[in-house]
């Protein structure tokens, strides 16, 4: 089998696409450290400030083990950013939801993503739509029309 070397342009865009996601993660951390949370932290309270969710479909979400999002949760928990409650459809299974505070705690995570948030504003709206088709083409997902 012989090994076939990738083009040039090929190697800059992977260079590129991981210095952005390097850059994007380090100012997440750094976000979720100015609020005394973890990164990981700080993605599930994101995830449950979008509507209350089992704790497996985090773990599956997060690509973890479920025991690692119960502690995750446990310590959200304590801060008051996150409960567990019943639910409605299925009593035997709780969900984690993030609280008004824990709401607001995400707000000010996202708010604070300028990195996320300032280098897209600079496309246009017709290239920030090119480029979430491709990289949803890049992730093997339908292009939502």
């Amino acid at each position: 089998m012989s090994s076939r070397r990738t083009d040039p342009l090929t190697l800059e865009v992977v260079e590129l696409i991981g210095t952005v996601v390097a850059r994007y993660h380090e100012e997440y951390e750094q976000a979720a450290a100015r609020h005394s949370l973890t990164g990981a932290q700080a993605r599930v309270l994101g995830l449950l400030a979008l509507e209350p969710t089992p704790m497996r479909h985090l773990a599956r979400s997060l690509r973890c083990e479920p025991s690692n999002v119960t502690g995750i949760v446990d310590r959200l928990e304590a801060r008051g950013l996150v409960e567990r409650r019943p639910d409605p459809a299925d009593r035997r299974v709780k969900l984690a939801a993030a609280t008004e505070e824990g709401r607001a705690t995400a707000r000010r995570l996202r708010d604070a993503l300028g990195f996320a948030r300032e280098p897209l504003a600079r496309l246009s709206e017709e290239e920030r739509t090119a480029l979430r088709d491709l990289l949803r083409r890049m992730l093997g997902e339908e292009a939502v029309v």
